[in-house]
């Protein structure tokens, strides 16, 4: 069983978590949505007192944990009042999965210019969830398709931060994560992790900057000497083509873009953000609030299925490794 959350009232959370539920209700992945369950339209919603309850519910009906908001939400005019629902839902479902009431979470997105405006101090989910659900290690975003995952090093930052921010070590970090989620959570045994370069060409031997010599190479050593299957730096411009992709089980990019750029354009549907370093299973679409298309019904929720499906498998090969 997974717990979805809200996300931001204003958006299209609530249409496609009902879009979900028809799409899986006679065999998918079971999950309920912590959310105001009267503001559910469009398939029979039932509410839930507890998690327990949701199995027997899922096949004739949406099951909900009725979380009231302080006032109804308005397609596409997201509200600072509603953030603190918004965060309650996801501290919830966190608590829930930590107790083992829950196999996994699913987070629909948030608005995080509304957060942030309420005084939420994180960057966004991921880095959220890391406090609540941390286990030493710094959470790492990943996004998962079909074809092909990647892991940025660094996020939402400026570009000239990130550059600058980059260390052999936090190269390091990010891939030991990587590779040891790849172990527990995707049930690959040996790992094959491509490390991206920075530069064009990966910077083609210094004459196109000296990072990649002197940063990302250096990383890639460490982790070999760690006894991971890293290779690179490769030159970015290749590394995410169709002869390249079968070669390696993740790429490690060095900044949001690199790796959110390929993703997106090769399964934008299908791709899911996990959250890495966790001690519970955390999925999310890889998509946005889409605050211009909410309330008119045409929200796709092909993403949101496919977040529900991977967390459904991230938590049945975490039960099979206990």
């Amino acid at each position: 069983m997974l717990a979805l959350t809200m996300g931001e009232p204003a958006g299209i959370g609530a249409e496609i978590a009902a879009k979900a539920w028809l799409a899986l209700r006679d065999g998918g992945p079971a999950f309920f949505l912590i959310d105001d369950a009267d503001r559910i339209g469009g398939v029979p919603v039932e509410r839930i007192a507890s998690a327990g309850e949701a199995a027997a519910v899922f096949p004739r009906a949406l099951p909900v944990l009725h979380r009231p908001l302080p006032f109804p939400a308005v397609p596409g005019q997201p509200s600072v009042a509603t953030a603190g629902a918004v965060l309650a839902a996801i501290e919830e479902a966190v608590a829930l999965a930590k107790a083992g009431e829950i196999g996994g979470m699913v987070t629909n997105p948030i608005q995080k210019s509304v957060l942030t405006a309420a005084g939420f101090p994180h960057p966004g989910h991921t880095e959220f969830l890391g406090e609540l659900a941390g286990t030493g290690v710094p959470p790492v975003m990943m996004l998962a398709s079909s074809e092909l995952r990647v892991v940025p090093v660094t996020v939402h930052e400026p570009l000239a931060r990130a550059i600058a921010r980059l260390t052999p070590e936090l190269i390091v970090e990010h891939a030991r994560i990587t590779h040891a989620a790849l172990v527990r959570d995707f049930g690959i045994a040996a790992p094959r992790l491509a490390v991206a370069g920075l530069n064009p060409h990966a910077g083609e031997a210094g004459t196109l900057g000296h990072e990649d010599q002197a940063i990302v190479a250096p990383a890639v050593r460490m982790l070999r000497d760690l006894g991971i299957d890293a290779t690179g730096p490769y030159p970015p411009d290749t590394l995410f083509t169709a002869h390249a992709r079968p070669t390696y089980d993740a790429a490690i990019c060095l900044y949001h873009d690199q790796a959110l750029i390929p993703i997106k354009t090769l399964d934008m549907a299908g791709g899911v953000n996990v959250t890495l370093g966790l001690s519970i299973v955390r999925t999310s679409p890889d998509h946005g609030t889409a605050l211009d298309i909410a309330g008119k019904g045409v929200a796709s929720p092909d993403s949101l299925i496919a977040a529900l499906r991977l967390a459904s498998q991230l938590a049945d090969n975490r039960r099979k490794r206990a």
